[in-house]
């Protein structure tokens, strides 16, 4: 399997908008929303802005500045000339994602909320809800792209700005969600985004990209987690058992972690640094080790469950393929081995700081297939 043998043009994403009068897009208050908004009006839509507020709790304008955020979202709106409602999903949020979020970290892993936040709140709850009050389909500011297989499937592609690429965010998504779904912007570099956003007269055309979790904010991570989970402190010590100091509880550390450990500035007396090798639960142990590229950080397979395919169906066996076992990642080589509804990934080149709770994703050259969430691996 490869990417020549399946891929079709990308399509135009106009092409999608035949026989659709209505669409209701997510504005976010960021610029890429907002271009979204804008270029759909332009080609003729009754577009309705839709602000979603989906986290109550200590919401302030410290960190998750949903205020500010709805009022720039307002502006853009009134500059665009469309209609803006707020909806509120922080129950279906908490219930849905935030539970989850909670339970992965006490388990000791690592978990990716923003992508079960698209699958379940973005495209699943705000889609059911605009569909709802009339629109055809939804639209939002993500970098990615869509087109049609040989046998009239949508196919999820990656954004034509390699760099802000949010594939890896969106491989739960099925057909169904697909075929509702439009992503205006994925055709555009982020330089070219905010110089339309100038061009127009956006007021957020140069507001900084957003990097909190999904929905919860830029917040001190360690202080926010702390609220909701037990803090246990233990020790921290090397592979052969040297006692370096004390972790403030394993659910803040995460595998490949330099910075925040408190070994003297994160460094041993030769200068070199310090890395997260291993959270043993059983021993509330955190394991350390100096070395960037140390033995236990490298891995060439990896065991993938509760698999997601965004065609309905896994690649075949042995599918020479690509994946991303996180997002700031280049993709690896590999081969996979599907086994019901979890996978096997064997890569060519071992992979740094392969993370339990994470997302391996993927891809057939630039289509993306889907992924899992990663449960162990193997050196």
């Amino acid at each position: 399997m490869n990417a020549s043998s399946s891929i079709h043009p990308v399509l135009d994403w106009k092409s999608a908008l035949a026989g659709r009068k209505t669409v209701v897009v997510g504005l976010s208050g960021g610029v890429d929303s907002a271009v979204t908004a804008w270029r759909l009006k332009q080609a003729g839509l009754t577009v309705i802005g839709m602000f979603m507020k989906n986290w109550e709790e200590d919401d302030d304008d410290t960190y998750c500045s949903t205020r500010q955020d709805f009022l720039d979202a307002a502006a853009a709106a009134d500059v665009i000339g469309i209609e803006l409602q707020a909806v509120n999903f922080a129950a279906e949020y908490k219930d849905r994602v935030f539970a989850d979020f909670l339970r992965e970290y006490q388990a000791g892993r690592t978990p990716n909320p923003d992508v079960l936040c698209n699958a379940e709140i973005k495209f699943k709850a705000f889609l059911d809800f605009a569909i709802a009050q009339g629109a055809e389909c939804i639209a939002t500011g993500h970098y990615a792209q869509l087109q049609r297989d040989s046998a009239g499937g949508i196919q999820l592609i990656r954004a034509a700005d390699v760099g802000k690429d949010q594939t890896y965010f969106l491989h739960r998504l099925n057909q169904s969600q697909l075929a509702r779904t439009i992503f205006p912007i994925g055709d555009l570099q982020k330089s070219e985004v905010r110089l339309l956003a100038q061009k127009i007269g956006l007021p957020n055309a140069a507001k900084r990209d957003s990097t909190g979790i999904c929905f919860i904010g830029e917040r001190p991570f360690r202080e926010f987690l702390n609220r909701y989970l037990p803090s246990t402190p233990g020790p921290i010590k090397t592979p052969a058992g040297r006692l370096l100091g004390q972790h403030s509880g394993l659910a803040f550390y995460t595998l490949g972690q330099r910075k925040g450990l408190g070994l003297g500035g994160d460094r041993a007396g030769d200068g070199s640094a310090w890395y997260v090798l291993e959270k043993d639960l059983t021993h509330n142990t955190l394991i350390v080790d100096q070395g960037h590229d140390h033995p236990a950080l490298l891995s060439r397979q990896v065991h993938a469950m509760d698999a997601s395919w965004i065609s309905g169906s896994p690649p075949p066996a042995d599918a020479t393929l690509s994946a991303k076992t996180r997002y700031r990642q280049q993709d690896g080589a590999c081969r996979i081995q599907p086994k019901a509804d979890r996978f096997d990934l064997i890569f060519e080149s071992p992979q740094w700081a392969v993370t339990p709770g994470q997302s391996a994703v993927l891809y057939d050259g630039p289509i993306c297939l889907g992924g899992g969430i990663i449960a162990a691996k193997s050196i």
